[in-house]
């Protein structure tokens, strides 16, 4: 998923868990690890999605994770490691505007881990 273009980009990446306790444990993991700034958790979406040939409707929780470019690679091993399903959604969208100090702030943070 590294995209080298975005290298020094902030980003915004989706990611969906089967449960709250997932969710808690994958966003307290990647804060920790200063993968990501923030994590907000958005229990109560379902998803519809094609899997094996089926049809399948399930609950999930939506993880909205900051980060930026830099970080991008490693946060997608990260969850790739931590995750239960044998394909995490991960999508990364690039912020292209929001508040300069929210966004120095997001920079900031994940950069003290380099």
């Amino acid at each position: 998923m590294p995209d080298k273009s975005r290298k020094n980009s902030y980003l915004l990446v989706f990611c969906t868990c089967p449960d709250e306790s997932t969710a808690e444990r994958l966003a307290v993991s990647l804060v920790g690890e200063r993968l990501v700034a923030c994590v907000t958790r958005l229990p109560g979406a379902t998803s519809v999605y094609a899997w094996e040939g089926d049809i399948h409707q399930d609950r999930e929780v939506l993880l909205l994770l900051k980060t930026t470019g830099a970080r991008l690679a490693t946060l997608s091993a990260r969850i790739g490691a931590l995750h239960p399903y044998e394909v995490p959604e991960e999508v990364a969208v690039e912020i292209t505007a929001g508040s300069e100090r929210y966004l120095d702030w997001l920079g900031q943070t994940v950069a003290a881990a380099d």
